[in-house]
């Protein structure tokens, strides 16, 4: 057994332990909660990290949309942009121009004033080439972005179009049009961080430093971060400096990272958890059967899908991850394997995102995935593939859609490929490193566009990280992205989508749904595309009859 292995070992151990403890006291989490208003959330994975600049995890945005607040916030039940820092904002009539005024009781959590100039610095630190931020090309639609990201320029001399006006108003210009531009506001990349924090840990282009332990992260949310035990839990208390206090009815939220579904589940029964992150697929006929108040089929704008490395052999050869895509029967897989509602994927990006659906370039043919794999062994002069590995961060849907693939591929094939299971933060690291050969991956929507699916393809994209590069690609994305013509952006998408299919760096596999368990006592969630659920109203109330 590896370090890694014992280690996450243990830490199941400890939470075991945990609900152990508490099946065996009285009252529990969920029956102290109505009293308290603590909700307590399964956070899945342990996130990588808390600063939204360098963040790239679901887990991480379920947190950092407590502890800190954008210029625009969300609709609890239709997502649409709502007042944040910002309470107005005016558009010009090219709609590239965009001037925020800030509202003057928007405070830091230690009392400083939110300020036009926060959101300046924090937009040159994201968009700073030192940092190496994942997301940072997310504000590329902002004017010459593009140019100081690249390292081209520095700051004063790109001329971003990042503008303080004065301390409480911020103007934003734009390359293009953006019609979701507001959208693209609620995601962590564009969240403010608090400037005299990051100085005084030297963070403005470092990674790993302390400023996002509870005692140093000053926030500007309607939570602030008051403890943070390592694979244990995450806690965020009701921040008193929120100008938005009154909204706000929950004292606090513990996040816990629980990766496996089988132990969420039982936090769940035993009411430690009031909601969990998924569900595993053995336990959903009996969950509807015997719960159907618990268990909650929601949409969820999201492809599950493996990344290959095109920069490892055979994987460098597009006749084998053809032949590796053209074996797999995505309808079995969805019925069998994960009994959760979820679509087959013949292609990458969700039907019906913001209008657009892709044509299904994904097929299912065995026998010709056999013709191909053949023509690339005869011209290698080789009998059969050497075995190679396929990545997965911990967890059982993971793991069962791994081993689907691997009876598949050996069956339909001949080729044998190992599993290898990481714990999170170690895949995270070991497929932006670029050492791996298959690895599992899946992209939620930060807005409902397609765009926020096909930019992952570009050339350069920090998420990326298949070394695939096509410049009819790159140029289809840049002309969808300028054009305002609903029709004439999905005929770019399609050739986006098209290109995908032809060339097969990715195998998307499914689309997802949002299976979760959820307690009757948490109010104000409501089913989001996006699975946003706005934190400040969210509360606890007694079932009727109770």
């Amino acid at each position: 057994m590896t370090f890694l292995t014992k280690h996450f070992y243990l830490s199941g151990i400890c939470i075991l332990g945990q609900l152990i403890f508490s099946s065996c006291s009285a009252p529990s989490n969920v029956e102290r909660a109505i009293e308290e208003q603590v909700l307590h959330f399964g956070l899945g994975a342990e996130p990588q990290y808390l600063d939204p600049h360098l963040a790239t995890s679901v887990a991480a945005h379920n947190i950092l949309s407590a502890l800190l607040e954008g210029l625009v916030s969300e609709d609890p039940k239709t997502l649409q942009p709502l007042p944040g820092v910002a309470e107005s904002w005016q558009i010009s009539s090219d709609k590239k121009r965009y001037l925020f005024q800030l509202r003057k009781d928007a405070l830091w959590h230690n009392g400083d004033s939110v300020t036009a100039h926060d959101f300046v610095y924090s937009y040159k630190r994201i968009l700073n080439p030192d940092l190496g931020a994942k997301y940072a090309s997310m504000l590329h639609v902002l004017k010459n972005a593009k140019i100081y990201h690249s390292g081209e320029k520095v700051w004063e001399e790109a001329d971003v179009g990042v503008t303080a006006i004065n301390d409480y108003s911020l103007e934003l210009i734009l390359e293009n049009q953006t019609p979701y531009f507001l959208e693209l506001l609620n995601h962590y990349a564009w969240f403010p961080v608090h400037p005299p924090t990051i100085e005084k840990f030297d963070a403005f282009a470092r990674i790993g430093t302390k400023w996002t332990k509870p005692e140093n992260f000053i926030g500007n949310g309607p939570f602030k971060l008051s403890e943070h035990k390592i694979n244990s839990v995450i806690e965020a208390s009701v921040a008193e400096t929120y100008w938005d206090r009154n909204q706000t009815r929950l004292s606090a939220i513990k996040f816990y990272p629980i990766e496996t579904a089988d132990t969420e589940e039982r936090a769940f029964r035993t009411g430690y958890l009031h909601v969990t992150q998924t569900v595993s697929s053995d336990r959903i006929e009996f969950l509807k059967l015997n719960h159907p108040e618990w268990i909650h089929f929601e949409p969820y704008l999201g492809t599950y899908y493996y990344r290959f490395n095109l920069e490892k052999p055979p994987f460098d050869d597009v006749r084998v991850r053809k032949a590796l895509s053209l074996s797999v029967n995505r309808d079995l897989l969805v019925e069998k394997v994960l009994k959760g509602g979820q679509l087959p994927a013949y292609c990458f990006t969700p039907p019906n995102t913001g209008g657009f659906t892709a044509k299904e370039g994904y097929g299912y043919d065995p026998k010709k995935a056999k013709q191909l794999l053949d023509s690339y062994l005869k011209e290698k002069g080789m009998d059969e593939l050497p075995p190679f590995e396929l990545s997965y961060n911990t967890s059982e849907g993971h793991k069962k859609v791994a081993e689907a693939l691997q009876a598949i591929w050996k069956k339909a094939l001949g080729i044998e490929i190992q599993l290898l299971n990481m714990e999170w933060k170690v895949f995270l690291s070991t497929i932006s490193n670029g050492d791996y050969s298959i690895a599992r991956a899946g992209w939620i929507g930060d807005y409902v566009d397609a765009n926020t699916f096909l930019h992952l393809w570009r050339t350069g994209d920090g998420n990326n990280l298949t070394g695939w590069s096509n410049a009819d690609y790159d140029l289809s994305l840049q002309l969808a992205e300028q054009s305002l013509e609903p029709l004439e952006r999905f005929t770019h998408f399609q050739k986006c989508e098209d290109l995908l299919a032809d060339e097969v760096p990715i195998l998307p596999l499914y689309f997802y749904v949002q299976v979760s368990l959820r307690h009757p006592t948490v109010k104000g969630w409501y089913p989001t595309l996006l699975n946003h659920h706005p934190y400040k109203y969210i509360h606890l109330e007694a079932e009727a009859g109770q």
